[in-house]
């Protein structure tokens, strides 16, 4: 099945060297514009099928609460604001992205979620918050975002800097599938060209290693099986303490 998989993965290559050509000119970057349209659809349906799954996730926000204090949220990779219904009321929000085409939806987000308090929108990726004081935040949140940045590691230590201590790193993400299963060798040959279409999007990551190496003092992950394509259905889910 390797040799199969690298073959076919060889074939979409390929067959995605107009869109290297068009990325490596430059002129990718029309995309950006467009993406956050497509984001606003995708991330609906995401939700309506991963409702309980957040709910979970972000019903222990209020845990990580300073005495005295509102609850400080850092969102990384915000995109058009879909985390928002799911934070506790009264919240304080900074929102980062690296794409400013994001701020139309993001807005008119915010006016629907007016349960919160929001501090901020910074253009900027995962990999550098030098915008976001260090310990000034009690939870930074990333869903759907460690697939697509250039360096996880990086981008786990700027949300590992950017934590309070005792603060917590919020994730939900999909992964590479179980490398004996039919998932992972459509994941490997169809990543050529998820990888524009997805903006940047590896669906053969291992994202948990990362996670698992970043330093945190206590690590609650958990691989679950999304109700989504079978593609991006393995996910893990959890929160590490810093």
């Amino acid at each position: 099945m390797t040799f199969l998989m690298r073959f076919w993965s060889s074939v979409v290559n390929i067959l995605c060297i107009p869109l290297h050509l068009i990325h490596a000119v430059g002129l990718f970057g029309v995309y950006k514009r467009v993406f956050p349209i497509c984001l606003y659809r995708i991330s609906k349906k995401y939700n309506e099928k991963m409702r309980e799954k957040k709910k979970d996730l972000f019903r222990s926000l209020p845990e990580f609460k300073k005495p005295g204090g509102l609850l400080t949220i850092l969102e990384i990779g915000c995109g058009t604001g879909a985390n928002f219904e799911f934070y506790p009321p009264g919240s304080k929000v900074i929102c980062t992205d690296p794409n400013p085409h994001f701020q139309k939806y993001l807005t008119k987000c915010m006016g629907e979620n007016d349960h919160l308090t929001y501090d901020r929108f910074v253009v900027a990726s995962g990999e550098d918050l030098r915008a976001v004081e260090d310990e000034s935040v009690d939870a930074v949140v990333c869903t759907l975002v460690l697939c697509s940045v250039d360096d996880v590691s990086q981008t786990l230590r700027e949300a590992h800097r950017i934590l309070r201590r005792g603060g917590a790193f919020f994730f939900l993400e999909h992964v590479a599938a179980d490398p004996t299963t039919w998932a992972h060798f459509f994941q490997h040959v169809i990543q050529p060209l998820w990888y524009y279409f997805g903006d940047g999007c590896k669906v053969i990551r291992e994202t948990w290693k990362y996670v698992e190496a970043a330093g945190f003092s206590d690590l609650k992950l958990r691989h679950i099986e999304a109700p989504l394509n079978f593609i991006i259905k393995p996910h893990i889910v959890g929160y590490a303490v810093k």
